[in-house]
């Protein structure tokens, strides 16, 4: 009686299996996965309760793409990165999830087709699933840095492509797309009629600038493109539950979308009065919360560099984010490393397959984790490595 859509083997996997029953034995974890910035230890500014005392929330006023305050405050936090974005380009989602199903039932009809990278986070074939969509892949290439394969990615183009995702920075790999490869998808996107997606929600934490880098898709694209940001990453406030979309390209076309996309959202109307009227100072007050976000991963990194140089591990470049991840000896599997790791040193880490790794044997580690537990955890995997 339920829909096909719900077709995932959702059996708890090895790894979990073991963590849930050291749980219950009561053992100590360093947990060196941890993505929630409220679960790792940041200070939040008190002004940020304060933030949610506008009385204009009391007041239900609804506007599809969100209130004119909230889009111009958005477009604030692009313009004081350098990045000129009109309110008009900005629609309000719950979240980038919810962005993403807005923008799949914009471009795409059941049993279409969307690119998406590999590796990356692993959301996407639910997201995709929910809106009775397909996934391909395209491959990220790795020598000495991270790039995209264009060639392969041209070759998964056909008839039922409606969009290629590109995640920006990458997560897990912490790679940029470059001016060049976007040129090259630009142009391959507008030959077919595609329209690219960017998920940018981890564009605030680079660990240094490069000319080379495209800091926005959506305003550097010669095709329609749409780029992705909320609070979660740019405030370190998963909870608050705000993401928005930027339309860029040609002006017929991003005209057209947004039109299209205020229709949707009039539909569901998901986001809250009360965080729109809040966000302009949630974005002013997230900047302290991204400050300490960014010291946090660029520690973590540097003494991750220091402990684990010289060892049998290698680290992959990144260039942002909030992940890290190692190349480990291939004498066992990546998941009987990360076995391994829990069983004998209580240390919790996540196997390169949970982000489609396509071969042996990586671990991702979160450069997000509280100081004392990432220095202890990399120290007991260090020792196993000697």
């Amino acid at each position: 009686m339920f829909s096909s859509r719900f077709h995932w083997d959702l059996r708890p996997n090895r790894l979990t299996q073991l963590l849930q029953a050291r749980r219950r034995a009561g053992a100590r974890i360093l947990d060196l996965t941890e993505s929630n910035p409220t679960h790792a230890g940041f200070s939040y500014p008190d002004a940020i309760r304060e933030a949610f005392a506008d009385p204009g929330m009391l007041v239900y006023d609804p506007a599809p793409a969100g209130s004119i305050s909230a889009r111009e405050a958005v477009a604030r936090y692009y313009n004081a990165r350098q990045l000129v974005v009109d309110p008009e380009q900005i629609l309000l989602t719950a979240s980038t999830s919810e962005a993403y199903s807005y923008v799949f039932k914009l471009l795409a009809d059941p049993g279409d087709e969307v690119l998406v990278p590999r590796p990356s986070y692993p959301l996407f074939e639910f997201l995709a699933d929910m809106d009775s969509l397909r996934i391909r892949q395209y491959p990220l290439a790795y020598h000495a840095g991270w790039s995209i394969d264009l060639d392969a990615l041209a070759g998964s183009v056909n008839h039922r492509t409606r969009a290629i995702v590109l995640v920006n920075p990458n997560n897990p790999t912490g790679s940029f797309v470059k001016r060049a490869e976007i040129a090259a998808l630009s142009r391959l996107a507008a030959s077919h009629d595609l329209a690219l997606i960017a998920d940018e929600v981890f564009a605030d934490y680079a660990f240094a600038p490069d000319a080379e880098r495209v800091p926005m898709i959506a305003i550097q694209s010669e095709c329609l493109a749409f780029s992705m940001g909320g609070l979660s990453k740019a405030g370190g406030l998963p909870q608050v539950k705000l993401g928005w979309l930027v339309c860029g390209g040609p002006e017929t076309l991003r005209r057209g979308a947004m039109e299209k996309l205020d229709w949707i959202a009039d539909t569901y109307l998901s986001v809250g009065t009360p965080v729109q009227c809040a966000a302009p100072r949630l974005l002013e007050l997230g900047q302290d919360v991204q400050r300490q976000i960014r010291a946090r991963t660029a520690g973590n990194l540097a003494f991750a560099r220091e402990k684990l140089q010289g060892s049998a591990a290698s680290l992959l470049a990144v260039e942002g984010g909030w992940n890290l991840i190692l190349r480990m000896p291939r004498v066992r599997s990546e998941e009987e490393w990360a076995l391994e790791l829990l069983a004998g040193c209580g240390v919790l880490v996540q196997p390169g397959y949970f982000y489609d790794f396509e071969s042996e044997a990586f671990l991702v580690i979160s450069l997000l984790t509280a100081p004392e537990v990432f220095r202890e955890g990399v120290h007991s995997l260090g020792s196993l490595l000697d």
